[in-house]
């Protein structure tokens, strides 16, 4: 545990220090709302801030999870990674360190992003549907970070993994619920929207929001996340051996 701290600290304490970073990864989520949030009619009812919050959460926790492999790149070119392998520490420490920073940093900035929403008109809910909604994109991030730690694993071009995850990234957030609900789009688009890890993360905090938690869809993440670490576990093995 110490040594899985440690790496995650590392992480952290270097992401801090780049303030235009942490900026500029909380600028599209701020316009997103801004502009979209507080621009677009709901058709069917409600509050549209309120409905597009929780897919602005669960696209920061995206961006920030597959981003997050552009970390590990760095280290595989600049010789940190092999220093680390070196260190008398368990293999799996600097795996889950490195998840366990995507993960954390995603949560930090999911945090800003929804006292933002507050502030400029969302609803304010109980403590429980935060607890509940940050336990969410805990999961989902973790399901992310991994994944996108696994690509990582076995790209060497930072090019490659950049256009990689931006062809990931949009068609996730957009075959989603994120900006419209199932009953709303066509028979095409709500069949894939169903089967999308985002609209599990989007449809488990709605469905907070009205007092129903969808149990199912947080199982399905957990299930997913687990799944995506033992998979990372695996391949990271593999690579480091090589």
């Amino acid at each position: 545990m110490y040594r899985f701290i440690a790496y995650m600290q590392r992480d952290l304490l270097r992401w801090s220090r780049t303030k235009l970073n942490v900026i500029s990864t909380l600028a599209l989520p701020m316009a997103w709302l801004v502009f979209v949030g507080l621009t677009l009619p709901l058709d069917f009812g409600g509050n549209y801030l309120d409905f597009i919050t929780p897919s602005i959460l669960v696209l920061t926790m995206l961006a920030a999870g597959l981003s997050g492999g552009i970390s590990l790149m760095f280290d595989k070119t600049l010789g940190y990674l092999n220093k680390f392998l070196a260190m008398p520490a368990p293999r799996e420490s600097i795996l889950l360190g490195k998840i366990g920073f995507i993960s954390t940093r995603g949560l930090l900035q999911a945090i800003i992003i929804l006292v933002f929403s507050v502030l400029i008109g969302a609803t304010i809910r109980s403590p429980a549907f935060y607890l509940w909604t940050f336990t969410v994109l805990l999961l989902f991030g973790v399901l992310m970070a991994a994944f996108g730690t696994t690509v990582a694993l076995f790209l060497k071009e930072h090019d490659t993994y950049a256009a990689l995850q931006a062809i990931i990234s949009m068609p996730l957030f957009f075959t989603s619920t994120a900006l419209m609900p199932y009953e709303e789009m066509p028979s095409w688009l709500a069949s894939i929207a169903h089967v999308n890890p985002v609209s599990y993360a989007i449809d488990a905090i709605r469905s907070m929001a009205v007092g129903s938690p969808d149990l199912l869809s947080v199982a399905g993440l957990a299930a997913g996340a687990a799944v995506m670490l033992v998979a990372c576990g695996f391949a990271f093995r593999k690579v480091v051996a090589s």
